[in-house]
């Protein structure tokens, strides 16, 4: 039990550290910085850790993202809404393609209208000059791109065999 544990930690210490390093490679979008490598990582946590990991690694990646100049505070309700529901997909129907949606619905559409509220607390962006819509372009532009780069590691590991092998290994 404690060498599962062991793996899962490993794995989404790994997983973590490609969503702050991946942050390197972001672009702007709207005045938000769009890093479709989180996604990428909110989904791989979905398929081989669950839910509880995937937020985690989602908090602790835009935490590290912020400390080190790399992200926003706008990071926090995208990438942790969009690792919850896509964790739930996958747990719930275990269909990757349905995962992918999960993971573009939660941060494009409710991560991107809960990023609303935080810019106007903590950003000092004006209520009413930015609507309630502004953030859910820029992140859904950020999460498909993710989602198709997740979709065609995933995929082609299930093709080769390797993924039901990862997945075996780390839920014995």
């Amino acid at each position: 039990m404690k060498s599962l544990q062991t793996k899962k930690l490993v794995l989404a210490g790994l997983l973590t550290a490609v969503a702050v390093v991946g942050s390197l490679f972001s672009f702007p979008i709207l005045g938000s910085k769009c890093s479709p490598v989180q996604h990428m990582v909110n989904i791989l946590c979905a398929v081989f850790l669950g839910p509880g990991y995937g937020v985690a690694s989602a908090f602790l990646a835009s935490l590290l993202r912020n400390l080190t100049g790399l992200g926003s505070l706008l990071a926090f309700p995208g990438s942790m809404v969009g690792a919850l529901c896509c964790g739930l997909m996958y747990k719930k129907t275990g269909n990757l393609l349905a995962t992918l949606c999960g993971e573009v619905i939660g941060t494009g559409i409710l991560g991107g209208l809960c990023a609303w509220p935080m810019a106007i607390l903590f950003m000092g962006q004006s209520a009413a000059s930015v609507p309630v819509t502004a953030y859910v372009v820029p992140f859904l532009v950020s999460t498909m791109g993710g989602a198709v780069i997740a979709g065609v590691v995933l995929y082609t590991m299930k093709n080769g065999g390797v993924l039901g092998t990862m997945q075996h290994q780390l839920e014995q």
